[in-house]
């Protein structure tokens, strides 16, 4: 997760709402990486985790990745959910939960769902004050940045 917070600072550096992913294999080597992109690529589907499942894909040829825990700072909204369990991924764990799109646990719960089909094992809450502090101190610094300008 601490490589996950890395991310997101580099995104959050760069005009991204800062959250990072890492996914690792079986044997916890790190296989791929993600931070928002959606700014810098123009691209609405440039999520953490989407551009970290693209890459292990990409890597593995292999879209399965039963094998895999996918790491992420914030808990994933309803886009990323949907391809976290298309994937059918290993295990999720992430740091924050989002009371605002969050479709893991806290607004829906997608894995648990009836259009599931792959019941994901979630790990939740790690590094979460981390996590959060990092995300409510990018979203203070951009408030004040507007009543400035």
């Amino acid at each position: 997760m601490e490589q996950a917070l890395a991310l997101a600072a580099r995104a959050g550096a760069a005009g991204e709402v800062p959250v990072g992913a890492v996914i690792i294999d079986a044997e916890g080597n790190l296989v791929a990486t993600g931070e928002n992109r959606r700014e810098r690529d123009s691209d609405p589907t440039a999520h953490a985790e989407i551009v970290a499942l693209r890459a292990v894909g990409h890597a593995a040829q292999n879209w399965y990745l039963n094998t895999h825990t996918l790491y992420v700072t914030l808990e994933p909204c309803p886009m990323c959910a949907g391809a976290i369990v298309l994937a059918r991924l290993g295990l999720l764990v992430y740091g924050a939960s989002d009371p605002k799109t969050g479709a893991i646990r806290t607004v829906l719960n997608l894995p648990d769902s009836a259009v599931s089909f792959h019941r994901l094992p979630v790990l939740r809450g790690v590094l979460e004050p981390a996590c959060r502090e990092q995300l409510q101190t990018w979203f203070a610094q951009k408030r004040q940045e507007k009543r400035r300008g």
